[in-house]
C-alpha cells in the first residue's frame, strides 16, 4: 500500500493574539485544525515568539484564519504571507569544532569532527555515526544528534530550514571529567553551524506551474502580467473561444494572484496553481528575503 504524503508547506504566516483570552485559545484551536488537515501545521518563532502558521498556499491559510476568527472566535493580527524558503549546501566540507570553558572546579570539553555533504533533492536530513575505538562514548551520541537538529531549523543564510544534508560524526574527543551530553550537543551545534556557512548555503524556493483560462480579449494582458512575474511560459493553446496558458513562476511572485485574476474580465478568467519543484534563488543585488515573522497586518 502506498502512503499519502501531505501537500508541502509553501506560504507562512505569522499570527499574533489581540488579548490573553485570544492566547489562550489559539494553541488549542491550532492543534485541532493541524490534526485535522496534515497540510496545515504551526510553530512558534524563537526570536519573535510569534505563532507562525503554515500551509499550501495563500488561499489555504486564508481558509483557516477565517476558522480562527468566525468559529472559535479567536482575535489576531495577521502578518503578510511569506514564501517557505529552503537552505541546502553546495559542497561537502569537514569540520572539527572544540567546546571547552571552565566553570568553578568543573569545566565543559567536548570536541567533535564531522563531514557535512548535499543530498539529493527531497533527502531530508541524515545522521551517521562513524565514531569507532570509543573516541566519543555511545552516551555522548544523543548530545551529538540533539546539537544537529537544533541548528536544521534556521540555517545560516537567511534563517530558513536545512534540507537535503547528511552529516557523519567521524572523530571526537572527550575528557573524563567535563565531557557531558550537553557539552557535545553544544560542539555539534557549533561545528554544523560552521559547516553551513563553508558549505556554500544555497536559498531554494518552490516554482509553481500556473495554469490559466482566459477569453481572448485577455490573453495577451494575461501573458504580460505572468512575464512580469518572471514566468517561464510552457504552452498556449486554443480551447475555442478561450486561451490555455501554461507557465513556471516562482511562488514569491504569485502572491496575491489570486486577487489580481477576478479583476480581470469581469471574473472571466480562471486559474490553478500547483507546487512544481524547488529551485535556487537568483540573489544579484538583493539581501535574502525576510523571516516570515516580520511585518504584521491588522
Amino acid at each position: 500500500m502506498i502512503g499519502r504524503h501531505p501537500a508541502p508547506t509553501l506560504v507562512e504566516i505569522a499570527i499574533e493574539p489581540k488579548s490573553k483570552a485570544d492566547q489562550q485559545k489559539l494553541g488549542a484551536v491550532l492543534a485541532k485544525l493541524a490534526a485535522e488537515d496534515p497540510s496545515f501545521r504551526f510553530s512558534t518563532d524563537a526570536e519573535s515568539g510569534q505563532t507562525i502558521i503554515k500551509g499550501t498556499d495563500e488561499l489555504h491559510l486564508d481558509t483557516k484564519i477565517d476558522i480562527l476568527k468566525r468559529t472559535y472566535k479567536v482575535e489576531a493580527n495577521i502578518g503578510t504571507p511569506q514564501v517557505a524558503y529552503l537552505e541546502r549546501i553546495s559542497r561537502p566540507v569537514t569540520v572539527e569544532y572544540t567546546h571547552k570553558r571552565r566553570l568553578g572546579p568543573k569545566g565543559e570539553f567536548a570536541s567533535v569532527k564531522i563531514v557535512a555533504e548535499p543530498l539529493p533533492p527531497g533527502s531530508g536530513f541524515e545522521f551517521v555515526n562513524g565514531i569507532v575505538g570509543g573516541a566519543v562514548p555511545k552516551e555522548y551520541i544523543p548530545g551529538v544528534e540533539k546539537g544537529l537538529d537544533s541548528v536544521l531549523s534556521s540555517g545560516v543564510l537567511a534563517g530558513f530550514p536545512v534540507v537535503d544534508l547528511k552529516v557523519s560524526l567521524v572523530d571526537g574527543k572527550y575528557h573524563d571529567v567535563d565531557s557531558s551530553e550537553l557539552a557535545f550537543e553544544i560542539a555539534a551545534r557549533m561545528a554544523l553551524r560552521e559547516a553551513l556557512q563553508m558549505g556554500g548555503a544555497t536559498l531554494f524556493e518552490p516554482i509553481m506551474k500556473v495554469e490559466v483560462l482566459a477569453p481572448q480579449d485577455c490573453a495577451a494582458w494575461v501573458i504580460r502580467d505572468l512575464g512580469s512575474r518572471h514566468a517561464h511560459m510552457q504552452e498556449q493553446t486554443q480551447q475555442d473561444d478561450m486561451v490555455a496558458v501554461s507557465a513556471l513562476a516562482p511562488l514569491a511572485a504569485m502572491l496575491g494572484y489570486h486577487n489580481t485574476v477576478p479583476a480581470i474580465g469581469q471574473g472571466r478568467v480562471t486559474f490553478t496553481m500547483q507546487f512544481h519543484h524547488y529551485a535556487p534563488v537568483s540573489l544579484p543585488d538583493e539581501p535574502p528575503p525576510f523571516r516570515p515573522a516580520i511585518g504584521m497586518r491588522a
